[in-house]
């Protein structure tokens, strides 16, 4: 099919009423052309959520992000207000942060190109101004007009949230019935505690969005791990539509508690315990590969408790126990469809509906007439 067609039958299969919804075309998942529709209209154009502002808690704190295809960095200013910045320097487009000599995170009191020390300022409205260009003497060069790109943000429950959009509507309206959900967590005085990444994973980033968005998959994937604490036949399923999604499982010991399931789209899900979450996000690397970035978050206090340290190890332990079984079912899946298989449609539990209202949100998205 062309990208056209896709986003049609996209567009009607996402039309259909939950119980009689069905698969996505297979090329949904493979095509170069729907991939690169997807990165203009959702990665450049969304809101995504990217980091904990625990994370930039200091003044002078940074973080280096890596979207698909933009190079950012996240700086807290003397004020205490958050930026987001693109690293591109603005004389001969650098990486103001590379990789191979920078750390991920650190402090800093300006941003300094390491080619040619070109440096830019950090506070307030002057985030991102030119404030040195040695041995610049280019007739007409206006240092005041240089400055890095700067980018929206919204804090939501300690979330950072980044739209590359400037004329993209607010999130925050947006996700007011998942606010009721999470009100007894108290999410945003968590703190971040480890995060544990899988680079180029070998399929679309969708497909581990969708097994990261349903429990069904428990009984089959996680027979010995997740199905005896988080089962998947006491899986509720909130019947909610739009950007978000909620679903909820007793834990079989202490009916009181349990695992609650939470997604906002287009890429990110939370996983909420008493006392632990995980946070999770997909981002597309290409058509058919995906980086996988899992974030382990913990109430106040609970870093600086006894034996902290060994705990969190046997958290990251499990959590990559879980991602291996997941990886042989996103694996198995991506095969399956680049094997174009005949007939090409599937059906949906009513423990899938997440999926259901991913199609939705991805419909919406792509509503523009698709080129090609």
């Amino acid at each position: 099919m062309t990208t056209t067609q896709l986003t049609a039958e996209v567009r009607r299969i996402a039309g259909l009423p939950f119980d009689e919804s069905e698969t996505l075309p297979p090329e949904v998942y493979t095509s170069p052309e729907f991939h690169a529709l997807e990165l203009e209209r959702i990665f450049r154009s969304d809101w995504l959520c990217v980091a904990r502002a625990d994370q930039l808690a200091d003044p002078g704190a940074y973080l280096r992000l890596d979207l698909p295809g933009r190079p950012l960095v996240l700086t807290r200013d003397e004020d205490g207000t958050l930026h987001a910045l693109s690293r591109v320097c603005r004389h001969r487009f650098m990486d103001i942060l590379p990789p191979e000599t920078t750390p991920e995170q650190g402090r800093l009191k300006r941003l300094t190109c390491p080619y040619h020390t070109w440096t830019y300022r950090l506070n307030g409205d002057f985030a991102g101004r030119l404030a040195g260009a040695p041995l610049m003497r280019a007739p007409g060069f206006d240092r005041a007009a240089c400055r890095l790109a700067a980018y929206r943000l919204e804090e939501w429950h300690g979330f950072v949230m980044l739209n590359l959009d400037p004329g993209a509507p607010p999130l925050a309206p947006e996700l007011t019935g998942l606010d009721a959900v999470l009100a007894g967590f108290d999410l945003a005085s968590w703190t971040h505690a480890a995060t544990i990444r899988w680079d180029d994973v070998p399929a679309n980033w969708k497909v581990a969005l969708e097994n990261g968005s349903e429990n069904y998959h428990h009984m089959g994937t996680h027979a010995d791990t997740l199905e005896p604490v988080a089962p998947a036949r006491a899986t509720r399923v909130d019947e909610c539509d739009g950007r978000w999604f909620t679903m909820h499982t007793p834990d079989p010991a202490d009916p009181g508690t349990g695992l609650t399931i939470a997604g906002i789209f287009p890429n990110t899900v939370l996983a909420l315990q008493s006392g632990l979450a995980v946070w999770a996000t997909w981002w597309p690397t290409g058509p058919v590969t995906h980086d996988a970035v899992f974030h382990v978050l913990v109430p106040p206090g609970a870093a600086g408790q006894p034996g902290f340290p060994a705990y969190l190890d046997s958290l990251v332990a499990g959590l990559r126990l879980i991602q291996d079984e997941d990886l042989v079912a996103i694996h198995g899946v991506q095969r399956g469809l680049s094997a174009a298989p005949d007939p090409p449609a599937g059906r949906f539990s009513h423990l899938e509906r997440p999926l259901w209202q991913f199609q939705r949100y991805l419909a919406s998205r792509l509503a523009a007439e698709a080129p090609g």
